[in-house]
């Protein structure tokens, strides 16, 4: 198996999911995560290209500060919100996608001779941790919106 493919198609699936998800939520602030998830995976799936040609650059990302401004933004805007529970699963999917893609990152990262081939399995290993915190985020705000939000001090998307 060319792991480097199989992880470009991972990517590739991931965008697409996150794309549709976008597509199926009525919150703008939602739809603005989902996108800015699939927009990251375009990033991973450009950087494993590249790492297929010897070269291998993946910049940090954003993707935490930038929900959380997105997060603030839904606050201010004193919406009511009406979530469908079939939401809440589709979220939960793709975090099992995001938990599964790290496991595969971190098990390639153990197994590639070249460093700079470790360097990116470790990163976007890293970068799938934070895709699965924030989800974990957006479950439970579409679980309980009102009180999410009433009670976020924004600590939920804090680095770890």
């Amino acid at each position: 198996m060319d792991i480097f493919k199989y992880a470009m198609q991972m990517e590739n699936d991931g965008e697409n999911y996150y794309r549709q998800l976008a597509q199926q939520s009525s919150n703008k602030g939602i739809q603005t995560i989902m996108t800015m998830l699939a927009d990251e995976e375009v990033k991973h799936y450009n950087a494993i290209q590249k790492a297929k040609t010897g070269k291998s650059q993946m910049t940090e990302t954003t993707i935490l500060a930038d929900a959380k401004n997105v997060f603030v933004q839904i606050k201010e805007s004193n919406e009511s919100f009406d979530f469908d529970i079939k939401q809440t699963e589709l979220y939960r999917r793709a975090q099992d996608i995001e938990k599964k893609s790290r496991d595969f990152y971190l098990e390639k990262a153990n197994k590639v001779k070249e460093k700079y081939q470790k360097e990116l399995f470790l990163k976007l290993a890293d970068e799938e941790k934070k895709h699965y915190l924030l989800l974990d985020n957006i479950i439970e705000f579409v679980s309980r919106p009102e009180h999410w939000l009433e009670n976020a001090e924004f600590f939920h998307l804090e680095e770890y």
